[in-house]
């Protein structure tokens, strides 16, 4: 499961360049994160990819006054409003962008370059029309939160039952790199959201570690097929929550903006 979706850094920072919070440096820089260079294919108006500074522009020059994450996997097109050959593009990927204001979404593309011990990670994002409708199954963020308080109760059920307790090196490692995040005040979200949304998504990001942590252990010391698949069962519903959850903090600039 997508711990930190690439398609939620470029919207939280892209609605804070939106609502005039924020310099296009700042966040291009902070959308690109850890990774070497994002550029943007199929922007109406450009012949070939951009960098993401001007592809924010550009977005902004075509009516774009928000942008929303799309979470989906098969059998759940969580945030997805078609047509088919965005939704396809976005179910390979499991992230998306969409853009309100204009019928254009955004699906990463992510390729790795350079030498071992020197590997770089290079984001390609490309520009597809949407269809403008209610996109699927998004939650509130009250909603959301709600869920997530279940959610927690149900992880730590079904892990304990499962016998895949957080634990053990992979798992430490990933719990400490969690904290350290925290601890250096790295923002969760970019300025402009509500503080709620900020709690909403350090919860869903740790269940869904969690869950991501159950399923790198499970599949590693699980035996038979029948195992994994029942772990997998038995994870899905905390999985969705999660999902759901970080769709609904990252979209909450766009949400608390519209209600006005």
């Amino acid at each position: 499961m997508l711990f930190e979706p690439r398609s939620g850094r470029l919207a939280a920072w892209g609605n804070a360049l939106l609502a005039g919070l924020v310099s296009p440096d700042e966040a291009a820089m902070s959308i690109v994160d850890e990774d070497a260079v994002h550029r943007v294919a199929g922007l109406p108006g450009e012949d070939g990819p951009v960098g993401l500074t001007l592809a924010l522009g550009r977005l902004r020059a075509l009516g774009v006054t928000g942008l929303r994450v799309a979470l989906p996997v098969p059998g759940h097109p969580l945030g997805l409003s078609g047509p088919p050959e965005f939704n396809a593009r976005a179910l390979e990927a499991e992230e998306a962008v969409v853009a309100v204001g204009a019928s254009l979404g955004l699906v990463p593309e992510v390729s790795e370059a350079g030498p071992p011990g020197d590997v770089h990670v290079e984001v390609m994002w490309h520009c597809l029309p949407v269809r403008e409708a209610p996109p699927a199954d998004v939650p509130s963020l009250g909603e959301a939160e709600r869920e997530l308080a279940e959610g927690m109760r149900e992880a730590t059920v079904v892990l304990t039952r499962l016998d895949v307790a957080a634990s053990g090196p992979a798992a430490e490692a990933a719990l400490s790199a969690y904290r350290a995040r925290a601890e250096a005040g790295q923002e969760a979200l970019a300025p402009g959201y509500p503080a709620r949304a900020v709690r909403v998504l350090a919860l869903a990001q740790r269940v869904a570690l969690l869950v991501s942590l159950a399923y790198e252990r499970g599949h590693g010391g699980a035996v038979a097929a029948s195992e994994m698949a029942a772990r997998a069962e038995a994870l899905r519903p905390v999985e969705r929550v999660a999902r759901r959850a970080l769709v609904a903090a990252y979209n909450a600039a766009v949400e608390e903006r519209e209600r006005g």
